[in-house]
This record gives C-alpha cells, structure tokens and sequence, in this order.
C-alpha cells in the first residue's frame, strides 16, 4: 500500500458479522485547510460504528483521512463526507462520525453526523 494520501477505502470481512459490537477508530491528527484563509485547521476524526459484513482496514482509512490535508473543507462538510464515503465503504449497521475541531477565532466546533440518517424537519411559521 502506497504511504502517500489516497481516496480509496480498503475494506476486510468483518469476523463476527453475527454480532452487534462497537468498533471505535479516533484520529487525532486530522488537518485540512479552512476555504476562507486558507490557514490549517486541526482537529479529531472519531468514528464509531457497527459493522455489518465489512469493516474498514486502518492504514487505509488513515491516507484517506490525510488526503484532506491541502483541501479547502468547512467542518461540516468534511464531516459529512467523511461519513458518506465510510458508509459507501463498509455499509455499516450504524456509523456515527465525530469531528472535533480546535479553537480558531476563540470558539472550538464539535461536529456529529450519523447514519442512518433520521430527519427531524421543524415547520416553518
């Protein structure tokens, strides 16, 4: 496997595809580079979640979570994409993806998104 950033998600059979368990996977390493200054913003990338048949291989997911290094990303954008590719993936049972972005301009940003996917629409007045 190449040690440069890569797009590609690796994937191996999950070995108790009978049972519910919690694979918990954090990196807490991940930069990408805000769309608006172009400056690094860092931060942490949990992802949990319950396998179904496949489950993702580590080294794979870390050059995937590298290859946003020199990309323009808002957080919660990048968080939702990283979930949509890892569901895309593995097709797990239930994934939730946890962004959690140091401090920039005073305020630090925690970002959650989960599948599947539940919508809970407010009406509008």
């Amino acid at each position: 496997m190449p040690t440069r950033p890569s797009t590609k998600l690796v994937t191996f059979d999950n070995p108790s595809p009978g049972r519910d368990y919690l694979i918990r996977h954090e990196c807490p390493e991940f930069t990408s580079v805000c769309p608006v200054t172009g400056q690094p913003d860092f931060g942490t990338i949990i992802v949990l979640y319950t396998p179904d048949r496949k489950c993702v291989e580590l080294k794979s997911l870390k050059l995937y979570l590298w290859s946003f290094r020199d990309e323009g990303h808002y957080f919660e954008q990048v968080t939702n994409q990283i979930l949509d590719d890892l569901v895309k993936a593995v097709r797990p049972r239930r994934m939730s993806v946890v962004g959690r972005f140091n401090v920039r301009g005073g305020i630090g940003s925690q970002v959650v998104a989960t599948y599947p996917h539940t919508s809970s629409r407010r009406s509008r007045r």
